[in-house]
């Protein structure tokens, strides 16, 4: 079997290196990029001679109308995915044009489910007074600029090119803005799923966007994140750099197994004390190419992964995030007080408020890449505005949706 995954998550190796122990008549041979690289070559590698048989892929909709990912219904009635929750499928579903989301045919599976918030350095939120997770927006400001004060960077965060960090913070202001206007996350969801006359301009998204610009010169962000990859960010994090970082559960099972105690999680908190909460909620997305030659045996494998007891235990356990599965089936139990703890938590706080959002990053093929990245770059620049910001992104939106 040929794997195409992204670096930095340890869960999926370990993952297929459990998957041959119980079957050693399947072996692997892995190939790893970051995230940018695989979301930018994913048409090419699909497309070659000999594509991988199981591939990382974050957005799917692109590759459905090329006609490079196999159709899995066939897998959903062989499995009884049935058994699923439709809302953990629903992202993973495809007009075969390609759009809209959330409808159609399976083209993919999750290996978890993960749902972003805020981490934080515990020694530090002692040092600003923060003795718990901010309860509402205001909070969080106060928290920001109390770490200005007291010479500590309030947010370590990555934003270099084609994986703009800066979209999380942003996502989250997002949801708040849009709860306050509109009661829930359903616009921001329209437009990630490629509904008919959604739109990214919206006043509520201006709101939030405004409100990004606002940390941004107060210079709550470090003023080199436009040259920092996602995995320098996570290192100076854990080297004592930051009081928070934007960023989801994947690596709460990193800090629990190699930084036990240090870091704490929260939900992005509401704009009212007590309001609903959201959170960016969707699979770690996984496909099999049309032309691959083992697709069989990797449906077979994201079928394990999801529903084997002993896959689920070791992807919460490395994974930290929900690992998906039949609603019957018990997410395996982590120590209490652990970070993986706080973030299973959350997300029953934001399935209870009807929180979940799809990632605006994966809208389209390229709106990161070509969108959303350069539209957050030049903000944090100072190269545009916050109403620049969306029309530039709903622009780019457009011109890919009317492609050919």
């Amino acid at each position: 079997m040929q794997g195409y995954f992204e670096t930095g998550f340890p869960d999926i190796v370990d993952l297929t290196k459990l998957f041959t122990k119980q079957y050693p008549n399947v072996t692997w041979k892995i190939r790893e990029d970051p995230f940018a690289v695989i979301t930018q070559d994913a048409p090419l590698v699909m497309s070659s001679p000999n594509p991988p048989d199981l591939m990382r892929a974050p957005q799917i909709s692109g590759l459905v109308k090329d006609h490079l990912i196999k159709n899995m219904d066939g897998y959903y009635k062989t499995f009884g995915w049935s058994k699923f929750p439709a809302s953990d499928l629903a992202q993973l579903r495809v007009a075969p044009s390609g759009s809209p989301q959330g409808i159609g045919p399976l083209w993919a599976m999750g290996i978890n489910y993960s749902m972003t918030g805020v981490f934080y350095n515990k020694a530090y939120a002692k040092k600003i007074g923060m003795t718990k997770p901010p309860a509402t927006l205001a909070q969080l400001d106060a928290d920001l600029a109390k770490a200005k004060a007291k010479g500590l960077l309030p947010v370590e965060q990555f934003n270099s090119a084609g994986n703009g960090g800066l979209i999380f913070p942003l996502q989250d202001l997002m949801a708040d803005y849009n709860i306050k206007q509109y009661g829930s996350v359903a616009n921001i969801n329209k437009w990630v799923f490629d509904q008919p006359h959604a739109t990214f301009n919206t006043p509520a998204n201006l709101a939030a966007t405004e409100h990004l610009d606002t940390w941004i010169k107060k210079g709550y962000f470090n003023s080199d994140a436009n040259a920092v990859s996602y995995s320098t960010m996570m290192g100076r994090f854990e080297h004592g750099q930051g009081v928070f970082i934007f960023d989801g559960d994947w690596e709460s099972g990193n800090f629990d197994t190699n930084f036990p105690g240090k870091y704490g999680f929260f939900l992005f908190p509401a704009i009212t004390a007590g309001g609903k909460q959201a959170a960016m909620s969707a699979p770690l997305t996984y496909l099999i190419p049309a032309a691959a030659k083992h697709a069989n045996c990797a449906a077979f494998f994201l079928n394990w992964v999801e529903t084997n007891p002993a896959a689920r235990a070791l992807n919460v356990k490395e994974g930290g995030s929900n690992p998906g599965g039949p609603s019957s089936l018990p997410i395996p139990a982590v120590k209490p007080g652990t970070v993986t703890a706080q973030t299973l938590a959350a997300g029953k706080v934001v399935a209870a408020d009807d929180g979940a959002m799809g990632f605006i990053a994966n809208a389209t093929g390229s709106i990161d890449a070509e969108g959303l990245t350069p539209a957050v770059q030049k903000l944090l620049g100072g190269q545009t505005t916050p109403s620049g910001v969306l029309q530039a992104v709903q622009s780019a939106y457009q011109q890919e949706l009317s492609a050919p």
